[in-house]
């Protein structure tokens, strides 16, 4: 059995015009609720096996607010730039080469590619993941490469919290 847990980044700032969408920040907001859903979290599930960013500011942040809730080591926390896609080819091939000694992963990661994955291999469907919001699922597979459609057990937005 897998499961993975997929988060999209916190709400970012549009404060800053020149900075480059990549290098965007948090919002205090985005902090908050970052904060808020991951100490939530790391009451509710178990710790994942593995932490995975993309490269982005506003995720990595995101991040890790949620290693420091989950006590992960952030020397531990994967970044990867192919993360930082906004279609779900990306997310799909990150979860489908995970190692297999892992059986549980949550990955930061962005709008569109997120919606499009929870809504392709979750069993629940989803109109839209809210910044900082969650989306578990798992499969029944010994083999990540081996993922097909799976059973939605979580889903949580920061609204529903604070």
């Amino acid at each position: 059995m897998k499961t993975i847990y997929i988060v999209r980044h916190a709400k970012s700032s549009w404060a800053y015009r020149e900075v480059a969408d990549i290098d965007r920040p948090l919002k205090e907001r985005g902090i908050n609720d970052a904060y808020l859903m991951s100490k939530y979290l790391s009451k509710k599930i178990d710790k994942p096996d593995v932490f995975i960013s993309s490269v982005a500011n506003r995720a990595l942040h995101t991040g890790i607010i949620f290693c420091r809730n989950f006590n992960y080591p952030l020397s531990n926390l994967q970044i990867k730039k192919e993360l930082y896609s906004f279609s779900d080819g990306y997310l799909v091939k990150t979860v489908k080469a995970l190692d297999d000694s892992f059986n549980s992963a949550i990955i930061f990661s962005h709008d569109h590619g997120i919606n499009t994955f929870v809504n392709k291999f979750g069993s629940q469907p989803i109109a839209h993941v809210t910044t900082c919001g969650m989306i578990g699922i798992r499969f029944d597979e010994k083999y990540w490469k081996n993922i097909k459609k799976g059973h939605t057990i979580l889903v949580e937005f920061p609204k529903n919290h604070r």
